[in-house]
């Protein structure tokens, strides 16, 4: 009873006037900087990212139709829709970051329910635009690996449902997010793994990382499946990337999920388990990396995974402990500097 007694007031602060009024100028600033990022990834030039001129030529080529592609139908088809409205290539480019933006949202809105409800829903989408806002990686699924990048925030939001029990959430957004990259199929299929008791899934993300750094997964599926390592070898194969076994990818992924576990106990206490669901689910999200993660571009299996560390880690901060991570107010003119970063980014064409 004194738990309850002491949440009750944290509650109806929560739903005071002053706290509503501070939501709907949360929502006008998210729709702000919303706009703003549509501009600048939708008017960016052709040669900033490396399919930006591909994807503008597949835009301007759907007068007569939907060719034969090797596109996702999905993807075809949203080309396809927004062409027949007329819009130009800036445009096709502004609604695709509308769209990643909206699946960010809807990834967001699925992790927030986890969570005790003493944070509003977009104090926490603020945190985590801001995190994604200045991450190189959110860059790249904007200008460059754009397919990909509208599904990653869906495979999320799939697996977060997977997780909670939710299993029609889990099919139709599974099945979204693979109409845009059939990649996310390889997600998807290592659900079940979040049906695992923690420790259990830790264990066997610790033996895929030792057998992908060791070469043991390369080696194995080469022996098994010759077709199977073929294919992951010449798939965009490039004189000027480095193939083989990525190091330097997998501490980096590792890392990530240290920094999750090392800040859980500096949240609230009602916060942690939720907090540590959304670690087990990049886990999970990393495994296809461990297992074929040694062709070229090997980091594209690992873009949905860095991605979702943002949103997880945005969690952490809205429920700290420490007061002043979870204000909206300093989240709002964090956000606003990571537009600045952002800019900065998308100007230059820096991504990961």
């Amino acid at each position: 009873m004194k738990a309850s007694g002491n949440a009750l007031p944290y509650l109806r602060s929560a739903t005071s006037p002053q706290a509503s009024a501070e939501r709907w100028l949360g929502v006008v600033w998210l729709l702000a900087v919303a706009a703003f990022g549509c501009w600048l990834v939708g008017s960016r030039a052709l040669d900033i990212g490396s399919d930006t001129e591909t994807y503008a030529g597949f835009f301007e080529s759907l007068d007569q139709g939907v060719p034969e592609t090797r596109l996702e139908p999905g993807f075809a088809y949203l080309s396809y829709g927004l062409r027949l409205l007329g819009l130009s290539v800036p445009g096709y480019q502004a609604v695709l970051f509308a769209l990643l933006l909206v699946g960010v949202a809807i990834a967001v809105r699925i992790h927030h329910r986890a969570f005790p409800p003493t944070q509003a829903y977009p104090t926490l989408l603020c945190a985590s635009l801001l995190l994604l806002f200045i991450s190189p990686m959110f860059v790249n699924a904007s200008i460059n690996a754009i397919r990909q990048g509208l599904a990653a925030p869906l495979v999320f939001a799939a697996l977060l449902c997977f997780q909670q029990r939710r299993w029609w959430g889990f099919a139709l957004l599974g099945a979204l997010a693979a109409s845009f990259h059939v990649s996310s199929l390889l997600y998807l299929v290592c659900a079940p793994a979040l049906l695992l008791k923690p420790n259990l899934l830790r264990a066997l993300a610790a033996l895929a990382f030792v057998a992908y750094v060791s070469g043991l997964s390369m080696n194995v599926v080469g022996a098994v499946s010759p077709t199977l390592y073929t294919t992951v070898m010449e798939y965009t194969a490039n004189d000027n990337y480095r193939a083989g076994v990525r190091i330097d990818f997998a501490v980096f992924t590792i890392f990530w999920y240290v920094v999750v576990l090392a800040v859980s106990p500096w949240v609230q206490p009602a916060a942690r388990k939720p907090l540590q669901d959304g670690a087990s689910v990049y886990l999970v999200m990393v495994v296809p990396f461990f297992v074929i993660g040694w062709g070229y571009f090997s980091n594209r299996y690992l873009l949905p995974g860095w991605l979702a560390v943002s949103l997880i880690l945005a969690a952490a901060c809205c429920y700290s402990r420490v007061a002043p991570l979870r204000q909206p107010l300093l989240l709002g003119a964090g956000l606003a500097v990571a537009c600045g970063v952002l800019f900065f980014y998308v100007s230059r064409g820096i991504v990961i």
